[in-house]
């Protein structure tokens, strides 16, 4: 069967290795280039030991590239995706994991302080938790895949406001992130700050992703609502626990609730629905593309509270990439993620 010849760019950060150990397991995928910028002519497994596939040396990103690539894989930081998708061609599909198609202009401008230098490919793109867009996203040539924490944060909440079944005006969500959720340069940011052993609050208030859960769950409703959302740092290297205090509608129960969510997932294999008071816990789901969901009672009898646990590499980067690519191009939905 013919493959596609995919360019990875930025692919020595945490993501972008992780993307690539994934895309060598695809059948259908040929890599053919590996761009950076500052690790030019070194081999990918320099960056990690585990990569043993004989790959293209990291090479500077050439538009001239774009005739002979299918899909582009960006991993870059923000606004650089923006550069890159002016030179895209019709044959030509981007899957960028930054935040620069996730928001409109407006929105980028007020959370990332900088314009949005590719304001006419905003409407070629698609923000794409897959779960949530299966069927849109083949339309669209740019795929903007979602943050770790709106992802852990949007797979449950979406279907529960959808169907009116929880009160919107009360939101709070507390979510912990392994380190590797901030890059690289999180060594050097918490350095003599006791990164391995400690854990801290951040962004409190207006961490980026709000911008992201603000703008989905106004597309799922026109009634006012209201959300805290607090991410904090954790001692750990990957993965995301969020957990969601929620009032519930009138006739609500946590049994109708996780009802809901089993059936609205039933068909997408990567979304986990437990039975009710299961604890959960990062190792549930580290180094997979599941995001698992677990709702608790509470001693109110109308406030639940919702444990969600994905990978950030993986569900909440790389898996949702592929997971994307997967959909795009028809190719079986667990290709490469299991």
């Amino acid at each position: 069967m013919a493959k596609l010849n995919v360019l990875i760019a930025g692919c020595t950060g945490y993501i972008g290795l992780e993307l690539t150990k994934l895309l060598i397991k695809h059948k259908r995928v040929n890599i053919k280039y590996l761009c950076g910028s500052s690790s030019i002519g070194k081999k990918i497994s320099w960056f990690d030991k585990s990569i043993k596939k004989n790959l293209p040396k990291i090479v500077k990103f050439n538009k001239n590239m774009l005739q002979n690539i299918d899909i582009i894989f960006t991993s870059l930081p923000n606004g650089q995706a923006q550069k890159i998708s002016k030179f895209l061609l019709k044959k030509n599909t981007l899957i960028d994991l930054s935040a620069d198609f996730r928001v409109g202009a407006k929105s980028y401008l007020k959370w990332y302080k900088n314009k949005h230098s590719a304001f006419s490919n905003i409407k070629k793109s698609i923000y794409s938790v897959p779960e949530l867009v299966p069927n849109k996203l083949k339309k669209f040539q740019i795929i903007s895949c979602p943050g770790c924490y709106p992802t852990s944060i949007l797979l449950p909440l979406t279907p529960l406001i959808k169907y009116n079944m929880i009160d919107i005006k009360n939101i709070i969500i507390d979510s912990k992130s392994g380190y590797s959720g901030a890059g690289r340069g999180v060594h050097k940011k918490y350095n003599n700050k006791n990164l391995y052993e400690s854990l801290s609050a951040y962004g409190i208030g207006f961490h980026r992703h709000n911008s992201e859960i603000d703008q989905e769950i106004k597309l799922l409703t026109r009634r006012k609502f209201k959300f805290h959302f607090t991410p904090h740092l954790s001692p750990m290297f990957r993965g995301i626990l969020s957990t969601i205090y929620i009032d519930i509608n009138k006739n609500i129960t946590q049994k109708k609730i996780i009802k809901i969510l089993t059936d609205y997932y039933k068909n997408h294999y990567f979304v986990k629905v437990m039975k009710a008071n299961v604890r959960l816990s990062t190792n549930d789901v580290i180094n997979t593309n599941f995001c698992k969901i677990s709702v608790f009672k509470t001693k109110y009898t109308k406030k639940i509270i919702i444990i969600s646990v994905i990978d950030n590499l993986i569900k909440g980067g790389a898996g949702q990439a592929v997971q994307n690519m997967n959909i795009k191009f028809n190719f079986p939905s667990k290709m490469a993620l299991i």
